[in-house]
């Protein structure tokens, strides 16, 4: 479930020994380019009606509540081939409300969304296809999204976490501990609704959480990715189940070795389909596409061998193709699969980022293009690093926009550009951000920036948050490089795994041979070079300081230091099995060798560490260790404590804190145009 940053915020803790670098010495520049940012309509998701004639889309949108500044989705309501008859679709007319998650009914009459009420809970809503007669029809307690119409069109299904204190997911804020530690869990289960309303009918076992789900095309069953236990811990160990829509009983279907996405029913009911892959986070989704009958058996392998990572799937109105979008080294594919003859065709690839909705804005959520009913006409939100977000339509591969919501955007930056350089006889991509004036005989900084995931990779959208501060560097006179090194998504199966059990080594190698690469095509200064990452760029960042001089200056985000007492802090840990072969109990060593304490006395760039309080994913006790250890040995440092932030921040307040600490840490150590 997607939230937005508010303006509301508790002031940040300082823990330095150096001076304060504040935030009100920044240069107007950086202000200007904060402002640029906030000025960018983001794009959250697009769905078109089954006979392609309609179109709703989310847009953000700043409103107030109790005096404070708020980001929200709003909906809005247009024709599809013009973006004409525009209206807002809304469920709380004249008060700010996030509202999301749209689906259309089979036979297009109607539009089912999730809306929230006066106390900010969310609730199911339904209107009429032209935006009338809107109204809730749930009375939820607890999170809810992803409503989804049976075949029928008279029940809609959606994930439910009935009295759960926060969103379902380990990217939010981690519910502070308190006196004795219960094993109280709010599962998110799966729920029916009739469409005249009334109290929602739960589906399954009470301690199996379902992450995502299907109905069957006679609605009476769904395929769903669930796990007993702990819904925040363990998506990673989440099997492929057919549960009844009456009895709730549950077939197990397959239980992959690694993690699963998106399953989707064949329309004929006779097979499903699914992403399966390593996977390092819930929702971000790279792999192969994997093909399993119905009545059950083993799973055929769809693209083996495929130089891409899929992100989603789409029956595409048979049983033997499928609509796929696949992130291809730096490029963006639509592609039909045939499942038989495990071959596909490209439809459409470029340098850009299509989707139908998005995880937080900076990766694609569970679609990929929001198809007609005879998939002959198509709906995407379409951007790229140097181009804004536009809603566009058209036959599939073939879009135009229909909204110029970005018109009056223009890029912070200079050129975007795709490089590709060999690594131990590997190919490797990233993309080299310049500033927006490059001038002759002048040698400029360069900050790396390495992403998250592992199982991630650095996509070209374009930066619309005040978390994109590579963009706000290249403002400010950098080259800012970031790379896909071994472990990212992009150029198959076998190189997402290729981090396994080497965390910090092969990848490390891979982001050294990539600035050799820059550096022979940019003018770029050596001795003013810096790394920043956030997460497992958090922890590279950590990580390099240790294994090489080159970086003169650092900022770790929510970074790792120390993966024997990360394994027993995080909330999380099922996910490190997969990577590193074992636990830490049983295999200790493999977690030390890639631990930045382990070399810790190597450091000696100048470094910023910035970590939320409540974070599930890298608790904030990581940072702490880096930075104890940094400033007991002399380093030059400062960590800023952010209270009530999880892994991911969303006060507004808080992410322009960041992003102007980031600046000035690397302009008063690396110095640009000096």
């Amino acid at each position: 479930m997607t939230q937005r940053p508010m303006m509301m915020s508790l002031a940040p803790v300082v823990l330095c020994c150096c001076p304060l670098l504040a935030a009100a010495d920044a240069p107007t520049p950086i202000s200007m380019a904060l402002q640029a940012l906030g000025s960018v309509r983001a794009l959250d998701e697009v769905a078109l009606s089954p006979d392609g004639r309609h179109v709703v889309y989310g847009s953000i949108v700043t409103g107030t509540r109790d005096g404070a500044e708020v980001d929200v989705t709003a909906l809005f309501l247009a024709d599809a081939h013009d973006g004409s008859h525009v209206q807002r679709l809304t469920a709380c007319p004249g008060t700010v409300c996030d509202e999301r998650s749209v689906a259309w009914s089979p036979d297009g009459t109607q539009i089912a969304f999730v809306t929230t009420d006066t106390a900010e809970q969310p609730q199911l809503a339904i209107a009429a296809a032209d935006g009338s007669g809107v109204h809730t029809i749930s009375h939820a307690h607890g999170p809810l999204d992803t409503p989804r119409w049976s075949p029928d069109g008279k029940r809609i299904a959606f994930l439910y976490s009935v009295g759960a204190p926060k969103t379902p997911g380990p990217l939010n804020p981690l519910t502070r501990d308190a006196g004795v530690l219960s094993s109280t869990v709010y599962e998110q289960r799966l729920a029916i609704i009739a469409v005249g309303g009334g109290e929602p009918a739960l589906v399954g076992p009470a301690d199996l959480n379902v992450y995502e789900y299907d109905w069957s095309p006679d609605g009476r069953r769904f395929v769903v990715s669930a796990a007993h236990g702990s819904g925040d811990d363990n998506w990673w160990i989440a099997e492929l189940d057919l549960l009844d829509a009456q009895s709730g009983a549950v077939t197990p279907l397959t239980k992959p070795p690694l993690q699963i996405a998106s399953p989707r029913w064949s329309g004929d009911g006779s097979r499903i389909a699914y992403i399966t892959g390593i996977m390092s986070d819930e929702a971000i989704t790279g792999g192969d596409v994997y093909v399993i009958s119905a009545a059950g058996g083993a799973a055929v392998n769809a693209t083996p061998g495929l130089k891409a990572s899929v992100h989603t799937v789409t029956w595409n109105g048979s049983t033997k193709r499928l609509t796929a979008t696949e992130f291809a080294a730096g490029e963006e594919v639509l592609a039909v699969i045939d499942v038989d003859a495990k071959t596909q065709h490209e439809l459409w690839r470029g340098p850009q980022m299509i989707w139908a909705n998005s995880l937080l804005g900076f990766a694609p959520g569970d679609g990929g293009v929001s198809l007609s009913k005879n998939g002959a006409f198509s709906a995407v939100i379409r951007q790229s690093y140097t181009s804004p977000p536009e809603v566009e339509t058209g036959p599939p591969g073939q879009w135009k926009p229909i909204t110029r919501l970005n018109a009056s955007v223009r890029p912070l930056t200079g050129k975007a550009t795709n490089v590709h350089w060999q690594s131990d006889g590997v190919d490797v991509q990233g993309m080299l951000i310049e500033p927006p004036s490059v001038q002759p005989g002048v040698r400029y900084p360069l900050i790396v920036k390495v992403h998250g995931g592992p199982a991630f990779a650095a996509y070209p959208i374009f930066p619309a948050s005040l978390e994109d501060y590579d963009v706000v560097l290249a403002s400010q006179g950098y080259f800012v490089l970031r790379p896909n090194p071994r472990g990212s998504y992009g150029q198959g199966e076998s190189f997402t795994q290729a981090n396994v059990r080497d965390f910090g080594y092969g990848d490390l190698r891979d982001v050294l041979s990539g600035l050799d690469a820059v550096q022979r095509i940019a003018p770029i200064d050596p001795q003013r070079i810096g790394i920043s990452g956030w997460s497992y760029g958090g922890y590279m960042t950590m990580w390099a300081l240790t294994q090489t001089d080159r970086f003169k200056a650092a900022v770790a985000g929510a970074g790792l230091s120390d993966w024997l007492s990360y394994y027993g802090t995080n909330n999380i840990d099922t996910w490190m099995i997969p990577y590193f072969g074992a636990s830490v109990y049983e295999d200790p060593k493999v977690y030390e060798r890639s631990s930045p304490l382990t070399f810790i006395k190597n450091v000696r760039a100048p470094t910023l560490l910035v970590a939320g309080d409540r974070d599930a994913e890298v608790p904030i006790t990581q940072s702490y260790e880096y930075w104890n250890a940094l400033r007991r040995m002399g380093v030059k440092t400062e960590f800023v404590v952010y209270p009530d932030e999880g892994h991911v921040f969303f006060k507004r307040g808080d992410q322009t804190d960041v992003m102007e600490r980031i600046v000035d840490w690397f302009n008063t150590y690396l110095k640009p145009g000096a």
